[in-house]
């Protein structure tokens, strides 16, 4: 049965439920299951060129006809050319982060369709809405990547008491439960990546899936060591040498290099855009360059020893790798046990009350 919520009203969606555009994870497989299974898919486009970000959004379309999106990482080079392609091809959705966005709002709004902003805490927030965005990707400390320096289950209440936009809520949600606990706090609904990424349709290698199925809920590091912006990988031998020392920005710069000629990406053009940034932007941009050679190794070849997989806490809760549908009617059922269970409880506290009261009465 579909769950209404703010988020499945205004995407027109079944269910509360987002794949977020995880790189070299969200591609048009999974994000067109998710879809068809009644969430929200949203199609990773930073790691592409723009003829393959219009090659992935046309095979979406080929295989769903329910709404998707695109995620783009505004500061990123190349993701300008990536974005036009996204806005001529009349994208639903546009998920966008690391940037302003209040000409994305008005070219998407001009054909219909609806902006997510990305943000890690109030001030993102705030901005965001100004610019004229239709709801909120809120992303807590426990999220794969780069999650914000607060808990989602202080992170969301505090960006509900500031703004009234629907919100999305990102980190430590794989189950029912956490959907029913996103709820409470005041979210519309939940983006499960690392949980997306443990599914059949997920082109992450099976090597990996089976490390996210083995792995522990404490088997993640947080550090800006890996591309200079704080970020949660799978802790294996490789991430955590790489992660106990700041990357070499030389190296970094080499590495950044191969991974846009990996990528099809015009060097000129990159130098181009980089420069335009400042010297900060630059280094950002450099260091995150650089590291994705090592995310593909470990994402696409499940290769850990040069490779490292982004990932969330909640890799704890996966036990199995069963397929979107799947996991989709399991999350809903789970929704529903959750809310159930609930209600017994607070029927059960509220009967021990009104029998304490006529206690002591």
């Amino acid at each position: 049965m579909p769950m209404k919520t703010r988020i499945t009203e205004m995407f027109n969606i079944q269910y509360p439920l987002v794949c977020p555009g995880m790189t070299y994870v969200a591609n048009a497989d999974l994000v067109a299951a998710t879809s068809n299974a009644g969430g929200l898919g949203i199609l990773a486009i930073g790691h592409l060129n723009p003829e393959q970000t219009l090659a992935e959004i046309r095979k979406v379309k080929s295989l769903t006809s329910k709404p998707f999106g695109i995620g783009c990482a505004l500061i990123m080079p190349g993701a300008r050319e990536n974005l036009e392609v996204a806005l001529g091809e009349k994208v639903p959705v546009i998920n966008f982060s690391l940037g302003s966005g209040a000409d994305v709002c008005k070219r998407v709004h001009e054909y219909g369709g609806k902006v997510i902003a990305t943000v890690v805490n109030a001030k993102h927030a705030q901005s965001a809405e100004k610019a004229g965005v239709d709801a909120l990707l809120v992303t807590g400390h426990e999220a794969a990547a780069h999650g914000g320096s607060v808990t989602s289950l202080v992170l969301v209440p505090a960006i509900r008491q500031i703004t009234n936009l629907p919100i999305i809520a990102a980190g430590g949600f794989g189950t029912g439960g956490g959907v029913v606990a996103a709820l409470a706090l005041g979210a519309d609904g939940v983006a499960m990546g690392t949980r997306w990424a443990a599914s059949k349709e997920s082109p992450v290698h099976a090597n990996t899936k089976e490390l996210i199925v083995k792995k522990e809920v404490e088997d993640t590091i947080y550090s800006k060591n890996f591309d200079s912006i704080a970020c949660r990988v799978m802790t294996t031998p490789n991430s955590r040498k790489i992660m106990s020392r700041k990357f070499n920005p030389v190296r970094a710069m080499w590495r950044a290099f191969l991974a846009a000629r990996e990528m099809n990406k015009p060097l000129l053009g990159i130098v181009k855009d980089v420069f335009k940034m400042g010297l900060e932007q630059t280094l950002t941009v450099t260091f995150y360059g650089a590291a994705v050679l090592q995310i593909r190794k470990a994402t696409l070849e499940g290769n850990h020893e040069q490779g490292v997989q982004l990932i969330g806490q909640v890799q704890g809760l996966v036990n199995d790798v069963p397929t979107v549908e799947e996991l989709t009617q399991r999350v809903m059922h789970e929704v529903r046990d959750a809310l159930a269970c609930l209600n017994a409880q607070t029927g059960v506290a509220g009967k021990q009350d009104q029998s304490s009261q006529s206690s002591s009465s």
